[in-house]
């Protein structure tokens, strides 16, 4: 067992499980920082919603859905430059969180979307009925009926976040992923490929356990 661990160098996997979580927790933020309000103005302009604009809607849905059709590790490469000119860096936690934000967010958008429009119509027009502005309606409504889905939402783009890390790897973002291909891919360190894999698996389940306990905690029975 000691002679199959011996490319371990257990500092680095720390380090590295770090700028992993780092990357993954500020990405998360911005993403549902940007995401959770894209996707509310998908649903409210959305067709037979309170401010359907077919117009709009579809040129809005067109732009998320360019985003999310492109494949990450080419929005990495596309993205150097706006990365670049935002963080000064396009290497390291800083370098890799502007293309994560900007390959989740649409994605997380549409399951915002898609979580809204599971809510009872009938709540919605109960809350017209006694006059509340828009802004209530979405905060007082919309988004308390619709929070295990939304939950569940964050929870599933914060699992595609941590594959999405894994990728970035490739050009140099540090964290498992960029391990795993320096050491376990690129030099033949099996034993490298493996503990990163494993970690990796570990923290992916750690956050499905976690989401389903919120989602279960918020759901009404």
């Amino acid at each position: 067992m000691n002679h199959f661990f011996s490319n371990i160098d257990w500092f680095d996997i720390w380090m590295a499980t770090l700028d992993t979580l780092m990357m993954l927790g500020g990405s998360i933020i911005f993403t549902v920082l940007l995401g959770l309000p894209l996707g509310v103005l998908l649903f409210l302009t959305g067709p037979k919603q309170m401010y359907e604009q077919k117009g709009f809607y579809a040129a809005l849905s067109l732009v998320v859905n360019v985003l999310r059709s492109l494949p990450f590790i080419i929005l990495l490469i596309v993205m150097i430059p706006f990365t670049l000119m935002i963080t000064g860096t396009s290497l390291g936690v800083a370098g890799a969180i502007p293309p994560l934000v900007a390959g989740a967010t649409p994605f997380f958008a549409r399951l915002v979307e898609t979580a809204l429009r599971e809510v009872d119509k009938g709540i919605i027009e109960a809350t017209q009925a006694m006059g509340a502005s828009t802004q209530q309606i979405i905060f007082s409504a919309l988004l308390p009926e619709a929070r295990p889905g939304i939950i569940a939402a964050i929870t599933v783009t914060a699992i595609t976040l941590v594959s999405y890390t894994a990728m970035a790897g490739v050009v140099g973002a540090g964290g498992l992923g960029d391990l795993a291909i320096r050491y376990g891919y690129q030099r033949f360190q099996t034993d490298v490929m493996v503990v990163t894999v494993v970690l990796l698996l570990i923290l992916v389940q750690i956050l499905q356990s976690l989401g389903d306990r919120l989602v279960v905690h918020y759901s009404r029975k």
